[in-house]
């Protein structure tokens, strides 16, 4: 899955300027492995004409593209490196799209007893004495990011042989925690859509630090003068339209909403 992604990436990279009515928007994986992009993208094309050509990367890869000036757009969740692009001039402006949360995923038996934690801080924790593996995406991602934090707030330095870094997307991650009954923390909107859950299931919830928002940042035509610049500000009219919220938050699986639609300004 890796390597697919990485494949996608160079060919969109390598492909030449952007046709006049397609953008590139660089996105999480999050985005592709809830279904949404699958249900917003064809809506996209069908109300605006732009056709959205996604590169699906973690959020320190896609803010790295938005520097270099290899995509128009990105969509990310990690507000300190969102801040820093818009500070540093190579996005235009940061705009609040939708929300969700992150869990935490574990084996249903629970061998930790993350689930009597009374807050993520303490679940980190249950989990570094519990003698358990816990799977890290180690990308770079916003999820990557969430979790690193989680750690530090726990006061624990995460390492040793049942930490497993593995460099990959949520998918993949996921994947590996089931295979291994390995803790490992997603975003919600994922797990929801993740088809190989096998014995595992949500260990803990709920802690107001796991709020997970996600913003859409044009590049800068002051940075890169060949970015489709009104293309990307055409699909975040439509993204924070009426239309495109209540597309966003009727997605649904098994009756339970993956994003919660909230477009500011900032």
């Amino acid at each position: 899955m890796r390597w697919a992604r990485l494949i996608m990436i160079f060919a969109l990279l390598t492909a030449g300027p952007a046709v006049a009515d397609a953008m590139r928007l660089a996105v999480t994986t999050s985005f592709q492995n809830s279904g949404l992009s699958g249900i917003l993208l064809p809506q996209i094309a069908s109300d605006t004409g732009v056709d959205v050509l996604l590169i699906v990367v973690g959020t320190g890869q896609a803010i790295r593209l938005g520097e270099a000036g290899d995509v128009d757009a990105i969509l990310v969740h990690s507000r300190e490196a969102e801040d820093a692009f818009v500070a540093t001039g190579f996005g235009t402006h940061r705009r609040e799209i939708m929300f969700n949360d992150f869990v935490i995923i574990g084996p249903a038996a629970d061998p930790a007893g993350v689930g009597g934690a009374k807050s993520a801080a303490d679940a980190f924790r249950a989990i570094a004495f519990g003698n358990v593996v816990f799977t890290s995406r180690g990308d770079d991602s916003g999820t990557h990011r969430r979790e690193l934090s989680l750690w530090t707030a726990a006061g624990i330095n995460p390492d040793g042989p049942l930490y497993r870094e593995l460099g990959a997307g949520m998918g993949a991650t996921l994947n590996t925690a089931v295979a291994m009954g390995a803790y490992v923390l997603s975003d919600r909107a994922s797990w929801l859509n993740f088809g190989n859950k096998g014995d595992m299931e949500i260990a803990y919830q709920g802690d107001p630090v796991l709020f997970n928002q996600y913003a859409y940042i044009p590049v800068s035509l002051e940075m890169h003068a060949h970015v489709n610049f009104e293309l990307a500000k055409s699909v975040e009219a439509w993204l924070v339209s009426e239309k495109g919220q209540r597309a966003i938050g009727a997605y649904t699986i098994n009756g339970q909403t993956l994003f919660t639609p909230n477009a500011t300004d900032n």
